[in-house]
Parts: structure tokens; C-alpha cells; sequence
């Protein structure tokens, strides 16, 4: 099994006086489960501030478009009703809570977050954007993001719906010093490049401070593409 770092999103404006989220980043590790060769992509907020923290991320959808559907296609092992703990494509939820055994179900599960461990505690929320819009098969349909696809109305978002426990803040346990996990995909081996933009809503950790949005891009690479893979999705901005 290896795991391989994808630099994204570069930042276009930096400041040394307040927060600062510099980039989405990407980790690419080749799993397999049921029979089936998956990648697992970790996606992640990066920081450069020692108190920085995440409060939420909308906006979320695909920039451009491919030969397959980019919306649907994730796999999902949770425990939700709609799944049951099964490897399926078909069935799951985007909720951290219902991931299931951090061994046989956590490894091969995609779900969003807003930092903090994808288990029964997690207090990340969905917003209502998961309940409207799209077409096809990715119409919302009310049940939020107990779904096992994305809606494709390109306004997902999810939320820390108690930021005073610090979820989302850089150093507090399982966050690393730079870093606020978002979010975990789980696509099939051989899957053709994905491109995606998201704005995260974050500041600097202290009481009463400005919340400032930062926007960018990040891709989850076709395997073979990303040894050679450099920068994905150059494109950035951070606004107050």
C-alpha cells in the first residue's frame, strides 16, 4: 500500500498578520476491498497559522467535465441503513458519524468532515444545499447527504455545527499542526482525472476575529498520472 502527497491549489494572496489557508491538498493511497482495487483520496485544508481554524466549506462541484459522471461513482463501506457496512456504489452516506469500524469500514469509506475523528462524536453537519438542485440521478431528494452520490447543483457544503470544541483547528488531535482533514474519496483503480473547486470559511482561532473565505482547486488524479503529477488545479483566491 503507498500513499502519495498531491500538491493543490496554490494561494494567490497571503497575509502574516492573520490566518491564512494556503492550499488544498491531496493524498493518494492504493487499497483494496471485496475483490475491488480502490484509491483512497484524503483531501485536506492546509494552514499556516498556529491557531488557524476551519469552520466550513460550501460551494463545493466539479470544474469541467469527462467521459465519466464525477458526481457518482464513490465508494462507500459505512453503517448507515442505506448501506448496512457493504462496499457499494450504489448506497452510503457522506456523514462522518456512520463510518463504522475504524478497520473494516473507515479505510474503504468516502465522507466529509470538518476536522476531528469520522466517528460518532464528529459534530460536522450538512447544509441544506444537498436537499435541491442537480438533474438526472443527482437531483437532491431530501435525505441530505444520506446519498451515495454528490448533487450536482455545484453549492455542497458542510459545517463544524459546534466550533467551540475546536474540530477544526490545526493542532487539536487528529488535525496535525498545518492540516483539517475535509474530506475522504474512494474511487475505483483506473479512473479518469477529476477536477473540483470548494470555498472554506476559517479564522485565525482568536474571539471575535474577521472570517475570511479562501476558494480554490484540487483534482484526484487518474493513478498513473500522479507520479508525474506536479501542481493540480492552479487556481486560488482568498478573500475578508
Amino acid at each position: 500500500m503507498k500513499s502519495v502527497m498531491i500538491a493543490a491549489a496554490t494561494l494567490a494572496a497571503t497575509s502574516a498578520a492573520s490566518a491564512t489557508l494556503t492550499n488544498w491538498a491531496v493524498t493518494s493511497t492504493a487499497v483494496s476491498s471485496g475483490g475491488y482495487n480502490l484509491i483512497r483520496y484524503e483531501v485536506f485544508a492546509t494552514f499556516n497559522g498556529p491557531n488557524d481554524t476551519l469552520l466550513n466549506v460550501f460551494n463545493f462541484g466539479t470544474v469541467g467535465s469527462g467521459s465519466e459522471d464525477w458526481n457518482g461513482g464513490f465508494w462507500h463501506k459505512d453503517n448507515s441503513d442505506y448501506n448496512g457496512g457493504v462496499l457499494s456504489q450504489q448506497y452510503g452516506t457522506w456523514a462522518p458519524q456512520l463510518t463504522g469500524s475504524a478497520t473494516l469500514n473507515r479505510p474503504f469509506d468516502s465522507f466529509l468532515l470538518i476536522g476531528g475523528n469520522p466517528a460518532g462524536t464528529n459534530t460536522t453537519s450538512a447544509d441544506p444545499s444537498w436537499n435541491s438542485g442537480g438533474s438526472g440521478s443527482h437531483i437532491g431528494d431530501g435525505n441530505g447527504w444520506s446519498r451515495a452520490d454528490l448533487p450536482s447543483n455545484g453549492q455542497l457544503g458542510w459545517f463544524n455545527s459546534s466550533p467551540p470544541n475546536l474540530q477544526g483547528r490545526v493542532g487539536t488531535a487528529p488535525n496535525t499542526a498545518t492540516t483539517v482533514k475535509i474530506g475522504q474519496f474512494m474511487l475505483s483503480a483506473g479512473h479518469e482525472t477529476r477536477n473540483y473547486t470548494l470555498t472554506a470559511g476559517y479564522n485565525s482561532g482568536v474571539a471575535g476575529q474577521t472570517v475570511q473565505f479562501f476558494t480554490g482547486g484540487f483534482s484526484l488524479p487518474t493513478p498513473g498520472a500522479i507520479a508525474v503529477l506536479g501542481v493540480a488545479g492552479l487556481f486560488g483566491r482568498r478573500r475578508r
